[in-house]
């Protein structure tokens, strides 16, 4: 039998402690732990318990901010039914309350690139009973938020996504009685908004990930409670163009992405709550591994290789639980253990 150095060129080495920065294929021994380790790659993506959030809620800032599932914003949303400008910040494995927004709010857009800078756009405000779609913008620079321009048409459950200084506001609705979907983009430069294409497709309660030359929007609902969409739209910096639909139609869902090419949905209400997770590669959905329990209406944030589920609704209520998400590709340090 050949043996590791004839294979490879080289013995097993030993380090007091794993290697900082390890070759896929690597293998060496861990003298402090005294175990053999490799350095190889995820092969299916996974769903780990991250840390909890301190207010529990739902319809918040959707698409949240964040490039990965260790540096997040969630600001606003809806606690047990009411109105919260309470933001928090996550760092990987805490979440931390920072300064509120100036306006409490519910069922916004959001975008941004960490947990340092962030934008939140429309939404609805109090008080009961007479609740107001409102079109203010807000800008988060890593301390406090900021009221900026607004949108050029007062929404809510409209989707966002981008950064606090390139963001694309799509579709959503207009009042919060009748539904009127809006077929409706509007893009901010870092100053104002401009309407630009509309989507192909109006609706509420979607999701959009990616940047204002490269987005995609999909999931919600059009109309009634029951009309769930499995929709998916591409934007190419001046147009939507309906792609393949997910699996599961489905709204109130959350995702992750970094433009038109790469991207996860999951969860939602179909009804029932879903738990189901679909990876994007540009063309087509696929199913891969369900979150751990099936939330709608939940925050989501980062990529499609890194990303994080954080809040919601479960049965029967809103939950602190956050998901963190490590997809397939992804490089890992593995024990080999003998069976």
């Amino acid at each position: 039998m050949a043996e590791y150095k004839g294979i490879h060129g080289t013995r097993i080495q030993n380090y007091t402690s794993d290697p900082s920065n390890p070759i896929i294929g690597q293998v060496w021994y861990n003298e402090t732990s005294q175990t053999m380790k490799v350095e190889s790659v995820t092969t299916v993506g996974s769903w780990a318990t991250g840390g909890n959030v301190n207010t529990a809620r739902t319809q918040m800032a959707m698409g949240g901010a964040g490039v990965n599932n260790t540096s997040a914003l969630m600001s606003g949303g809806s606690p047990a039914g009411g109105f919260t400008g309470a933001t928090e910040s996550y760092n990987g494995s805490t979440w931390t309350e920072v300064n509120d927004l100036n306006t409490s709010r519910r069922g916004m857009g959001g975008a941004g690139a960490n947990n340092t800078s962030a934008l939140v756009f429309g939404g609805q405000t109090p008080p009961a009973p007479a609740f107001t779609v409102t079109d203010a913008t807000e800008s988060y620079n890593g301390t406090s938020w900021t009221t900026v321009n607004n949108l050029n048409n007062s929404k809510i459950q409209n989707s966002g996504t981008g950064t606090a200084t390139a963001a694309l506001s799509f579709s959503g609705r207009d009042n919060p009685g009748p539904v009127r979907n809006l077929l409706e983009t509007e893009i901010w430069n870092g100053t104002s908004w401009t309407e630009v294409n509309d989507p192909t497709t109006g609706r509420e309660n979607s999701f959009s990930v990616g940047t204002t030359l490269s987005a995609l929007a999909f999931g919600g609902r059009n109309g009634g409670p029951d009309t769930k969409l499995s929709n998916t739209e591409s934007w190419n910096g001046t147009s939507w163009t309906e792609v393949n639909d997910l699996n599961t139609a489905r709204e109130q869902l959350g995702g992750a992405g970094t433009d038109n090419t790469s991207a996860l949905a999951f969860g939602g209400e179909g009804p029932p709550f879903q738990a189901v997770t679909e990876l994007w590669n540009g063309t087509s959905w696929t199913e891969t591994t369900d979150l751990p329990t099936a939330t709608q209406n939940l925050m989501g944030a980062g990529t499609a290789t890194s990303a994080l589920a954080a809040s919601g609704a479960q049965a029967p209520g809103d939950v602190v639980t956050s998901y963190e998400w490590t997809g397939p590709g992804v490089t890992q340090t593995k024990t080999i253990t003998s069976s």
